[in-house]
C-alpha cells in the first residue's frame, strides 16, 4: 500500500546529511531566523545571557505618496497655436466605372485561376503516367 510520504517527490532530495527532514530547510520561521538542527524556530541563545539575541529587522522605507498638484485657474485653456482649416468635400465616385473595373478584375482573376488549374492538371497527369508506365 502506498503512503502519502512515499508519493512526495521532494522526500530526501533537498536534505543535507544529518540535516532537517523534507521541506523544513526551505520554510521561513516567524522571526526570520534559520531553524536549528532539531527543527525549532528559536535562535540559539548567547552564552551567559538569559534572553535570546534577536536580529533587528531593517527599517522599511516609507512611501510619502505622490506630490500634491495645484489645479489650474478656472477658465484656463492651453494656447491655440494654429487653427486647422475645415475639411474639404471629397469628390464623388463614378459608380459605373467602379463596377466596370471590378468586372474586369474578376475576369482576370478567373482567367489566372483557370490557367493555374490547367497547369496543375497536366503535372498530375504526368506524375500518374510515370507511376503507371
Amino acid at each position: 500500500m502506498w503512503s502519502a510520504h512515499t508519493l512526495v517527490a521532494s522526500v530526501s532530495v533537498t536534505t543535507r546529511s544529518g540535516g532537517l527532514a523534507d521541506d523544513e530547510f526551505w520554510r521561513h520561521t516567524a522571526n526570520g531566523a534559520e531553524p536549528t538542527q532539531a527543527g525549532s524556530a528559536e535562535p540559539p541563545s548567547a552564552a551567559g545571557s538569559a534572553e535570546p539575541v534577536r536580529p533587528v529587522p531593517p527599517a522599511q522605507p516609507v512611501y510619502p505618496g505622490p506630490p500634491t498638484a495645484t489645479p489650474p485657474p478656472l477658465g484656463w485653456r492651453p494656447p491655440v497655436v494654429l487653427q486647422p482649416p475645415t475639411p474639404r468635400r471629397l469628390p464623388g465616385q463614378d459608380m459605373a466605372g467602379v463596377e466596370a473595373e471590378e468586372r474586369s478584375a474578376r475576369t482576370l482573376t478567373y482567367g489566372i485561376g483557370m490557367i493555374a488549374a490547367a497547369v496543375l492538371m497536366i503535372v498530375v497527369c504526368l506524375l500518374c503516367s510515370r507511376l503507371l508506365f
